[in-house]
This record gives C-alpha cells, sequence and structure tokens, in this order.
C-alpha cells in the first residue's frame, strides 16, 4: 500500500498509472499544496517507491503558477505524454485549464505548449470563467483517448444550463497537432455537480466511462455500443463503492486494471490511501465486474485447508451455541444472541475463501481481527436481499460515555443465491480488506482500527456451515517508507 504520507496523512491526490517494461508508474497529485505532481514506481503494482517528482507549478506569471491537479500519463509512438490540470494565481485559482508535457523516459518531463495548450472552454457548450453560477470553473482532469484515427480529450466540466448543481458532465476536446475542437458533452447525465477523473475504454465490444462523483465518494459508470453513442446506465451503476474515488485504468498484459484511492472513514480529510488494484471484466450483459487482482495468487506462501485452520472456539460463550466440526465441514449456530466462533490467524496477511451455507432467518458472517473481548471487523451477509457490510465493531476506552464502536465503513449488494449458499474470498494484506462474493469483488477499502489474532464467522440465531474452505498465508507488506531506503535502485 501506498499513501505518499509526509507531514499530513493525506498527501495523496487523484492519480494515473500507466505499466511499461515490467514496471508499474503512479503519478499523483500531492495535497494540499497541489505544487507537483508526484512519481513512484513498483515491480508488482502493490508496493510503491518515490523517485524524481514529475512536474511542478509554472513560475509566476505562467498560466499553471498556483496549482496542478489531475492528469493522465499515456505513451504515444514511442514517447509518453501527460496531460493535467493547471491553475493561476491571477485567477484566484478558480479556473482551471488543461495542458501538456513529455518524456523519453517518463522520469523528465517537458512543458510544451503546442501552440494549442492551455486549453479552456469558450462558452459553446461549457460553463466559462464568465458564464459561471459556482464563481469557480471545472474544465480540468484530462482523460486522452484515440478513436477513428482521431485523438480526443475527456474533461470534467459543466454544460451552460440547468439547475446548478447538476450540471456536471464529461465535455469532449478533439485534438490536431495545431488545433482543438470543442465537441458536445460526451455525457450529460443532470445529476451531479461535477463528474470527476473521467475514464474511457473499450471492453468486449462496449465503450465503459467511469466517473467520481463527490455527492457520494464513490465511482459510476455508463456504457455504449459506440464510443460517440448515448451513454447509458444499469440498473446498479455502481463501480466501486463508498469511499473509493479518481478511478482510472492500466492495461497489464491480457489484463485491464483499475487504481484508485480510498479515503479513510469516508472523509476527504482524512487519510488517503492507494489500494492494490482490481481486474475489470464484463458479465454476460455486458455489466462491468471486479475481479481480484492476479497477482494475489502468485504471493501465497502457504495453503492451509479447512481440517489444517486449528480449533474452534467460542468467543462469547453463548450458552444456546453449538458447533459441530466434520473435516469438512463445519456447522455453527445460535438459537438466541451471538456468538463468535473463532480462529487463530495463520498470519497477518491472508486470503481466506470458502463456501458459506445458511438455515433459516437469522444474521451471520465473517470476523476477522478479532480479540478474546470479541472486538475487530465484522463481515455481515444478508442472503434474503444480497446485502454484504463491513462494520468495525467493539469496545472504545476513550469514552466513557460512548464505549463502544459501531461503524458501518462500507456495503454493497450480491445477487440473492437460491440455494442460500455463497462461496466468499477475503483478503487481508496490511491494513487492506476486500471481499469477494461468487467471484466478483463488492467491498474494497482501507482502515486501522483492530489488528487481533482471531478469524471466523459470528452467528445470530441462525445455523450456518463452511465448506472447501483454505487458509492461503501471504507476506507481510513492506512498510511504506522502508521502500525508500533500498539501496537497489528499481530499473526504469
Amino acid at each position: 500500500m501506498y499513501s505518499g504520507s509526509g507531514f499530513s496523512d493525506w498527501e495523496i491526490g487523484d492519480i494515473t498509472v500507466i505499466i511499461h517494461k515490467g514496471v508499474y508508474h503512479l503519478y499523483h497529485l500531492i495535497i494540499p499544496n497541489h505544487d507537483y505532481i508526484a512519481h513512484a514506481v513498483s515491480r508488482d503494482g502493490i508496493s510503491w517507491k518515490r523517485v524524481n517528482n514529475a512536474l511542478f507549478v509554472g513560475h509566476p506569471g505562467e498560466w499553471d503558477d498556483d496549482m496542478l491537479w489531475t492528469m493522465h500519463v499515456c505513451e504515444v509512438d514511442d514517447k509518453f505524454e501527460m496531460y493535467y490540470t493547471g491553475l493561476q494565481r491571477k485567477d484566484r485559482g478558480v479556473i482551471s485549464r488543461v495542458g501538456f508535457a513529455e518524456s523519453t523516459n517518463l522520469t523528465d518531463w517537458t512543458k510544451n505548449p503546442k501552440n494549442i495548450f492551455p486549453i479552456e472552454p469558450k462558452g459553446i457548450y461549457y460553463e466559462t470563467s464568465k458564464t459561471n453560477p459556482r464563481t469557480w470553473l471545472s474544465f480540468r482532469d484530462p482523460f486522452r483517448f484515440e478513436y477513428g484515427g482521431d485523438v480526443y480529450l475527456l474533461i470534467a466540466t459543466r454544460t451552460t444550463t440547468g439547475p446548478i448543481s447538476r450540471r456536471g458532465c464529461v465535455g469532449l476536446v478533439k485534438l490536431t497537432e495545431h488545433a482543438y475542437e470543442l465537441m458536445p458533452p460526451l455525457l450529460y447525465p443532470m445529476a451531479y455537480d461535477d463528474i470527476e477523473c473521467p475514464c474511457l475504454f473499450e471492453l468486449n465490444g462496449r465503450f465503459y466511462l467511469l466517473g467520481s462523483i463527490r455527492e457520494d465518494i464513490k465511482v459510476r459508470y455508463w456504457v455504449a455500443s459506440d464510443f460517440l453513442g448515448e451513454y447509458q446506465s444499469f440498473d446498479a451503476d455502481v463501480l466501486l463503492p463508498q469511499g473509493n474515488y479518481a478511478a482510472r485504468t492500466a492495461q497489464d498484459g491480457q489484463h485491464l486494471l483499475v487504481y484508485h484511492f480510498f479515503y479513510a472513514h469516508g472523509n476527504v480529510n482524512t487519510l488517503r490511501v492507494l489500494p492494490p488494484p482490481k481486474e475489470l471484466v464484463t458479465d454476460e450483459a455486458g455489466r462491468l465486474l471486479l475481479k481480484s487482482y492476479y497477482r494475489w495468487e502468485q504471493m501465497v506462501k502457504q495453503t492451509l485447508r479447512q481440517e489444517q485452520m486449528g480449533t474452534l472456539t467460542s468467543v462469547f460463550g453463548n450458552p444456546t451455541a453449538s458447533c459441530h466440526i466434520a473435516p469438512d465441514k463445519w456447522t455453527c449456530g445460535t438459537r438466541s444472541g451471538y456468538e463468535i466462533f473463532c480462529f487463530e490467524k495463520p498470519s497477518a496477511s491472508f486470503i481466506w475463501e470458502g463456501m458459506l451455507t445458511v438455515e433459516g432467518l437469522g444474521k451471520l458472517g465473517l470476523v476477522t481481527d478479532i480479540d478474546p473481548e470479541g472486538n475487530g471487523y465484522f463481515i455481515s451477509f444478508d442472503l434474503s436481499t444480497g446485502i454484504a457490510n463491513i462494520r468495525t465493531w467493539g469496545f472504545n476506552p476513550l469514552n466513557s460515555r460512548e464505549n463502544f464502536i459501531f461503524y458501518n465503513i462500507q456495503t454493497a449488494t450480491f445477487g440473492i443465491p437460491q440455494n442460500h449458499s455463497i462461496w466468499f474470498k477475503l483478503i487481508r494484506y496490511g491494513n487492506y480488506i476486500e471481499l469477494s462474493i461468487d467471484g466478483t469483488v463488492k467491498l474494497t477499502l482501507i482502515d486501522y482500527t483492530f489488528s487481533g489474532s482471531g478469524m471466523g464467522l459470528y452467528s445470530a440465531s441462525s445455523v450456518i456451515s463452511l465448506q472447501h474452505s483454505v487458509v492461503k498465508t501471504l507476506p507481510d507488506p513492506p512498510g511504506e517508507y522502508a521502500s525508500q531506503e533500498d539501496s537497489q535502485k528499481l530499473p526504469l
């Protein structure tokens, strides 16, 4: 994991990732100053090492002398291009424009106006500095896309008409070597204040458009049969659940990855961390699905079958609880109240998967990082409505009047199983938690609250069984700052 933190715990901002010759290159903003674009590299796409910064704000009087905002880096004709957002001091930083820089090695970048940059709106389709009821102008977060031999930029901007809080759209700019043409919005859903960090890709014959939404801190998506066609939503349009933001894609061989950062506690001014990526695929209807990163399986150190997981113990001593352990099946439950059925984690970082089946209507789920008092993470499954939730739940020693912790971190939906069974996959890596249900990632988050040694199941007036389960141990993640002290320079 990576946060880019220094004096502040929330310095990482919007991102772009490009993979070149086996090296992952991450570029990101530095919050809150926005005075340079940072650069980090990785061999596995998970652990990162900072290298020379890529780009700095301009000198006084230049168009980008105040702040740098979201960028996109791509390879074009054996060179590299960066499209980035800049703000100017004389505008009091309320007008965003799009600039251009280039590189031959992904490390050394040179700004180049090319006679057309910076690009700004002209009032044909989009708000300008004079037609802007919010008093600050969105024309930012560029994303380069080629189609039919032409080059386009997707822009986070706003239309000139409609309710002020619903004008957010994905603008479109067509580029040539010596000119740019403002085109009508690629998407105007008439729903959001802004559609931040737009990202477009083609997958299995369809075009998918991602956008980050500030109203609820989620990443949504739209789909079209043609790049310039009509983009529509599915009934479930959330790609990444709450707290995940600024998603951008990176092609990794045959794998299309999505990277993003995570807001801890749902607050933009708290810790931000770059989690491991997920892989993008589609189902038969064309809906986007998230799959676990393929490198997890390459990291496995040891695999333990269900009968090797250790002794299962009851944490609370509920007198109505019962537990039957067979070599290939655990059956646990309570008639009344809660009980946690727990075993010792074989390592701090792990992958745990198996088939969970419920009888009746009671509550059930998984637990991890549980201590002897039952404090830890509770992942609940409502198989009748298809809702999964993860919460921190335990004792709060800092507040005698509210001496409990009970915080819902993230919620997601899944398909209601017909046979009352789900296949789960829980990944715990450092402070990262990821849950897949029936092969699709549903929860993905970072949290630092608990670190107990137990993991297992919980039941409340339910009977649940676990079958075909394995635990795969993972190495501990390297410390973010330890990687900076490595004397062996990562080849670029």
